[in-house]
């Protein structure tokens, strides 16, 4: 009898201990936000605060390139509403004109009225919607332009998502049954009006480095058109974020924004005579990323800097320190193992930052994920963290 019991517990012993390794939740602690390569927004704030220029913040996030003024900018062709079904356009504040491809006037829709366009076999058909009166539908073609006098504004609607043009004029395309909708516009200053990747609130000199690193992430696109977009560039975090005249329009701060842009009017950062591949997130670990660590190709301007402002809890009370809990399911899910035991950084940049994570099952099991997949599998802010359970 005592030999069985002693056998039942030695049976048991193993399972018990198992059980005991696999912790409820990991403790991921870190600092920034973003990949964290190129300019720091926070470090370029923290800069102009002390008194720096925007070619000061500039020069010092990208060392050994060269701000210059280029005279002539082309249009730049940016992406609002991409590949969907159905969009529509409003006009409140003036007449706008409905063309053909070549620029042909088919239609004016008067003020207060809506353009609806859909995809329909192949096609894209237009129908004015005006109030009071019956909708007039027109005979669908695969492209068509929208444009609009100066001072009118126009607002595109996509899925629940508005954007308000000023400028340029509009273009939809047929792309495999779906309609990309694009915004044709002055690189120099129409288009950075709309962009919005810094407070408009911040200093003069952050703000003007912004724009001026902005305009050369542009003009760094413009060498073909995507034919999945039929675009130079997207609106979004594929690109930049372009918000179109809700940036410049913003009450107090707009005007800022736009002064900014027009004080580095044909500004662009350029390394041996050519528009640099600049980089820029909201705020790093205490010094910035080097390219070849985050993406595996070398560029000298983009290398580490030290950001100490990243760390300034008033300068970046969000991020300076972060806190994420992640629970052992979500563990489990992201690794593609039963359970998670241990969860280690096992590789790190110069800069401090973690390259990849390995996880380790209560059976002995591990596997791997990149510092990217595990970011994104786990929504963590930046690479910059240590990991406790």
């Amino acid at each position: 009898m005592k030999k069985l019991l002693l056998l039942s517990l030695l049976v048991l012993i193993p399972s018990t201990a198992s059980a005991s390794t696999v912790p409820e939740r990991f403790y991921v602690n870190g600092s920034g936000f973003g990949h964290g390569v190129g300019l720091s927004q926070i470090g370029a704030k923290g800069l102009a605060l002390e008194g720096k220029s925007s070619n000061d913040i500039i020069n010092y996030f990208f060392p050994g390139t060269t701000i210059d003024t280029q005279t002539e900018l082309n249009s730049i062709r940016v992406n609002i509403a991409h590949a969907t079904t159905y969009v529509t356009i409003v006009n409140p504040t003036g007449v706008i004109s409905l063309n053909k491809n070549d620029g042909a006037p088919v239609a004016t829709v008067p003020v207060g009225s809506t353009l609806k366009f859909a995809v329909v076999s192949k096609v894209i058909s237009p129908t004015i919607a005006t109030p009071k009166q019956k909708s007039l539908v027109v005979p669908a073609a695969s492209t068509w332009s929208v444009t609009w006098d100066s001072g009118t504004i126009i607002t595109v609607n996509n899925g629940g998502v508005t954007t308000k043009l000023a400028y340029g004029f509009v273009n939809l395309k047929d792309v495999s049954n779906k309609i990309e909708l694009t915004t044709t516009l002055r690189l120099n200053d129409q288009y950075i009006y709309g962009i919005s990747e810094m407070s408009s609130s911040w200093p003069a000199a952050a703000l003007q480095a912004q724009a001026v690193a902005s305009r050369t992430y542009g003009l760094s696109r413009m060498g073909s058109l995507r034919k999945e977009c039929d675009c130079n560039i997207y609106n979004s975090k594929y690109d930049q974020a372009y918000v179109g005249y809700s940036k410049e329009s913003e009450a107090k701060y707009g005007s800022l924004w736009k002064a900014a842009v027009d004080a580095t009017s044909g500004q662009v950062i350029t390394y041996l005579g050519k528009p640099i591949n600049v980089y820029f997130s909201s705020s790093s670990g205490g010094i910035t990323q080097k390219a070849s660590d985050v993406w595996g190709t070398d560029f000298p301007y983009l290398t580490n800097v030290p950001d100490p402002w990243s760390l300034d809890i008033v300068l970046n009370p969000q991020y300076a320190h972060w806190l994420r809990v992640v629970s052992q399911s979500d563990a489990a899910k992201a690794f593609g193992l039963s359970d998670v035991a241990t969860m280690k950084v096992d590789a790190r940049t110069t800069s401090n930052s973690a390259l990849s994570v390995t996880a380790t099952s209560s059976a002995g099991k591990s596997s791997q994920l990149l510092v990217g997949v595990f970011k994104t599998k786990l929504l963590i802010p930046a690479s910059w963290f240590d990991i406790t359970s």
